[in-house]
C-alpha cells in the first residue's frame, strides 16, 4: 500500500516523465525499466538534453519514477545519482519542484552555485560522488 502512495505522490511529475519520454520513443528514442524506474533516452530525448543550459554535460534528469538520459551508458553512470532524485520525488511529492526552484533561487541570490550548492543535489552527489 506503501508503494501506491509514494507513486501517486510523486505521479504528477511522473505523468509528464512518461508524457516526454513517450513522444521521444515515437521518434527513435529507447526505453528500460531498472530499479522500479522508467528511463528513456537517445533521439529526442537526448536532444532535449543537449538544449538545456550546459545541455552537452548533463547526463540525465529525473521527473518523478522517469529518468531522462542522453544515452544508456549515460543511465547507467548517472543511476545511483538519479535514484536519490527519485526517492526525493517521493518525499516532496508535487512539491520537489517549486521547493527545487527555490532552493536554487536562494542559492542564486546569495553569490552561490545554484546547481552544484542545491541541497537536493549535494544529497544525491554524497551518494554517489562523481569520479
Amino acid at each position: 500500500m506503501r508503494s501506491l502512495l509514494v507513486y501517486l505522490w510523486a505521479s504528477p511529475y511522473t505523468l509528464l516523465g512518461l508524457s516526454v519520454g513517450g513522444v521521444g520513443l515515437m521518434f527513435g528514442g529507447r526505453v528500460r525499466c531498472r530499479s522500479g524506474v522508467v528511463q528513456f533516452c537517445e533521439g529526442p530525448t537526448k536532444r532535449l538534453l543537449h538544449r538545456l543550459r550546459d545541455g552537452q554535460f548533463v547526463l540525465a534528469i529525473t521527473l518523478g519514477h522517469v529518468v531522462l538520459g542522453q544515452t544508456e551508458a549515460a543511465l547507467d553512470v548517472s543511476h545511483e545519482h538519479e535514484l536519490v532524485h527519485v526517492r526525493q520525488y517521493e518525499r516532496w511529492g508535487p512539491f520537489f519542484g517549486p521547493a527545487y526552484l527555490l532552493a536554487s533561487l536562494w542559492l542564486w541570490f546569495r553569490g552561490r552555485d545554484p546547481y552544484r550548492d542545491n541541497p537536493f543535489e549535494r544529497e544525491a552527489y554524497d551518494a554517489d560522488p562523481p569520479c
